[in-house]
């Protein structure tokens, strides 16, 4: 054992000698570092980690997924005021509150009962007078038969009729011309009581183009450029306009004394008729009254014929029924017109031999050159002394002479729903067999009908309520004198204006209550005229068989429209020559 001990000595000894430690100090400087590095990586899985090797992720208090969430809603604080958003509403309610709308100022002033003409305003345009007082400087340019100047004379009424043959009363009686509703209604319309020059709170926005007039020059010889020139510069102008952007003009009315046929060119061919002022696409938003509209389509509305009398107060309308109410009737029924003979479809012919075989019939019949026809003492006097006054359809669906014998206290007869019934639903009651009868074309046609029997079929005493109700129509169915004011009565203007204002008012609180009319059928449109209130959707109709002519894409009968737009201004030649 002894000298194991001494060999081992002398060993480290030599170890010593060579430099090299004794292995228990290797080991512990060995293990020193590992000691070193495992303290590294612990310090770093455990300080710098945010999950530490071994224990499940916690939720810390300030992490960089929190920071993200604090800046957006920083964001948003900031942002909302700026665009003034309306509150974000419930999923179920998509409606916007009334304050987002640009017409809600409008709509309060209805509120305002203290205001008379709260919920009635009317802003008019300012238009260049390109679009209608230079017309009337070149009245003598309007129309291709005759000098309009003296017809746009006193403020659109005409020269004064004398009352040689005291069918008239002593005043208010012009020549008007049948086609000269534009000049008629932007004079009127100057003096409404409730013009305003904020269109913010206007319940409607009237634009005065002479829209009638416009189209009358151009009609014969002039290509279709010309025609639209200034359809399409008013469109311009418009759409540029403020007012124009609230509802996209869907709050915008014109009048145009025309029948709407002279406005619906359907293609640009150089032989097609008229302008296509009411198919322009910013036109479809407006509505334009004409005194003939289109059963077919949902942007223009019948308004009455100008008749020859025009009261300057409500006592002339007040003297003159008196006077219809008193007249002795010797004629059962009447009819003032000419034969169609180149129209095949038409009944005049038909109506005029009845009217030839009957003893208790008057004829004044109508065609070119002088014409008791064409004299509004002769017209009146007729109407005057008949009881009921035939109305077939003109070259048109429409014509004049159904306002001129209601005003003469003449109950009409007509025979087609589209002569009145669909046409004037603002200005005649919806119940049409209160004021008129109605015997249907093919009876005629087919000769299964004797008018005079139809008619004295109905009993006296009905035959004078009925007279009654025409007599009491008379203030809705003239334009009174734009010059002058009515005092109480509301005559054709003042119910076209309330109507176009009830239509956009209507139209205002749909889109403030998110309303819309998905199953809305545009050919329809004339049925949609006849439901009573609270009905929205229609359905087969007895009068289906007038309106199911043969049509083209556009939903018009193109082709028997510009037809009858055609022969129209042929008898506007014959009336005037």
């Amino acid at each position: 054992m002894r000298r194991r001990s001494l060999e081992s000595n002398h060993h480290e000894e030599m170890e010593k000698a060579n430099g090299k430690p004794p292995p228990s100090r290797l080991c512990f400087l060995a293990t020193l570092s590992a000691m070193f590095w495992i303290m590294i990586f612990y310090f770093h899985f455990t300080v710098l980690s945010s999950n530490p090797i071994g224990k499940p992720e916690q939720p810390v208090p300030f992490s960089v997924s929190a920071q993200p969430q604090r800046i957006s809603e920083a964001y948003e604080a900031f942002e909302l005021p700026k665009m003034k958003a309306p509150p974000r509403s419930k999923p179920s309610d998509t409606r916007q509150a009334p304050e987002a709308f640009p017409f809600t100022r409008a709509l309060r002033t209805i509120e305002n009962k203290s205001d008379p003409c709260g919920g009635r305003y009317i802003y008019v345009h300012d238009l260049p007078s390109r679009f209608n007082a230079d017309m009337l400087r070149d009245c003598k340019n309007l129309s291709l038969w005759t000098n309009m100047c003296k017809f746009t004379s006193n403020a659109g009424l005409g020269p004064p009729l004398e009352n040689a043959e005291g069918v008239f009363s002593n005043t208010g009686w012009y020549a008007t011309n049948q086609f000269a509703v534009d000049v008629i209604f932007n004079n009127r319309m100057k003096q409404y009581e409730c013009l305003t020059k904020d269109s913010s709170i206007a319940a409607a926005i009237f634009v005065p183009f002479y829209a009638g007039f416009d189209i009358a020059r151009y009609l014969w010889g002039y290509n279709i450029s010309v025609r639209d020139a200034a359809s399409l510069d008013l469109v311009d102008w418009l759409m540029k306009r403020p007012e124009w952007n609230v509802m996209g003009g869907r709050d915008h009315f014109l009048v145009a004394g025309r029948i709407t046929w002279d406005f619906r060119r359907l293609t640009d061919s150089e032989t097609d008729w008229g302008n296509k002022l009411l198919f322009l696409p910013a036109a479809r938003n407006m509505s334009m009254l004409v005194v003939e509209a289109s059963p077919w389509n949902a942007n223009d509305f019948g308004v009455p014929y100008p008749t020859y009398f025009h009261p300057a107060k409500d006592g002339d309308v007040f003297l003159w029924q008196d006077r219809m109410r008193k007249l002795e009737r010797k004629y059962l029924f009447s009819f003032a017109g000419a034969p169609r003979p180149d129209n095949p479809i038409s009944i005049r012919g038909q109506i005029i031999d009845q009217c030839k075989r009957s003893k208790a019939c008057k004829l004044l019949e109508c065609d070119f050159g002088e014409s008791k026809c064409h004299s509004p003492s002769s017209i009146m006097q007729m109407f005057q002394s008949s009881l009921f006054c035939l109305q077939p359809q003109g070259d048109s669906y429409t014509r004049r002479s159904a306002f001129d014998s209601m005003l003469a206290g003449c109950i009409p007869v007509f025979f087609h729903p589209g002569s009145a019934y669909i046409q004037y639903t603002w200005h005649l009651p919806r119940n049409y067999s209160t004021y008129s009868v109605f015997i249907p074309e093919d009876d005629i046609r087919k000769q299964n009908v004797s008018i005079e029997e139809r008619l004295k079929q109905i009993p006296p005493d009905v035959v004078e309520i009925m007279r009654e109700r025409v007599i009491s129509l008379i203030p809705k169915l003239i334009y009174a004198d734009p010059r002058s004011k009515l005092e109480t009565l509301k005559d054709a203007f003042d119910v076209a204006v309330q109507a176009v204002i009830n239509k956009v008012t209507k139209l205002r609180r749909d889109v403030i209550e998110g309303h819309e009319d998905k199953d809305f059928i545009e050919e329809n449109s004339w049925k949609y005229a006849l439901l009573d209130d609270g009905q929205q959707t229609v359905g087969p109709h007895e009068w289906d068989p007038f309106f199911s002519k043969p049509k083209d894409g556009n939903g018009e009968s193109g082709t028997i429209s510009a037809e009858a737009a055609k022969k129209s201004w042929k008898n506007e030649q014959r009336s005037q020559a």
